[in-house]
């Protein structure tokens, strides 16, 4: 049995995640729905939150539930999630044995989502953040229980020694659902000219969870 540490996007926290969580471990798995740092419900807002953070919040989950020398841990990303991940498996390539970018952010060194992204996103950034300073509104259309998203995570450049390409296996899917360009052109190109990565184009929304948790539970569990 394999454990999961899943990471969702911006403005989301660990509930998104909940239904692939609890189907995962009815299946024997472990599975840690994650919410980082500022995503909670009631938010401290005292401090500063970055890129880092995030990166330290799912290596702590790693390190929770790993086993020493036990390579079993899969991580997935949505959206944003893949920034973290990808941080994260680079300090802990030795206990992960796959990455799941979902419709995701995939960074090389020196890479943030700033610059990862397209002008629609970057305007959005800029926009929804002059109410707080500090964080990105959610859009209007997201869950009631979408939280202001740390802004300062999407400017920071993710620091990498490329031990995370060390991980066995790695799947990028592709939401093909967009009303426009999808803002993750440039790490769908990337995982498509990469030979280390698996690529699915799927039919779905960006919320590849909107439709329920068959689909990725389907793509989790042929990797196990």
């Amino acid at each position: 049995m394999s454990r999961f540490v899943l990471v969702c996007g911006m403005n989301h926290g660990g509930w998104w995640y909940e239904p692939l969580a609890e189907r995962l471990e009815a299946h024997g798995h472990t599975a840690v729905p994650l919410t980082l740092t500022g995503l909670e419900p009631t938010p401290d807002h005292a401090r500063t939150i970055t890129l880092d953070t995030h990166v330290a919040d799912v290596v702590r989950a790693v390190d929770e539930t790993a086993e020493p020398g036990v390579r079993d841990v899969v991580l997935v990303g949505h959206s944003y999630g893949g920034l973290p991940i990808t941080g994260a498996a680079d300090a802990r390539a030795d206990v992960v044995s796959a990455l799941v970018y979902l419709d995701a952010f995939l960074p090389e060194d020196g890479d943030s989502g700033w610059a990862l992204t397209n002008d629609d996103e970057r305007a959005w950034y800029v926009a929804d953040s002059r109410r707080l300073g500090h964080a990105v509104d959610p859009l209007p259309f997201f869950d009631e229980r979408a939280r202001p998203h740390p802004v300062a995570t999407l400017h920071q450049a993710l620091r990498l020694t490329g031990a995370w390409r060390s991980v066995p296996t790695k799947v990028y899917v592709e939401a093909l659902d967009w009303p426009g360009e999808s803002p993750h052109r440039q790490s769908i190109d990337r995982a498509a000219a990469d030979p280390q990565f698996v690529c699915h184009a799927w039919d779905t929304r960006h919320n590849v969870m909107h439709d329920g948790p068959d689909r990725v539970l389907a793509l989790l569990r042929g990797l196990v």
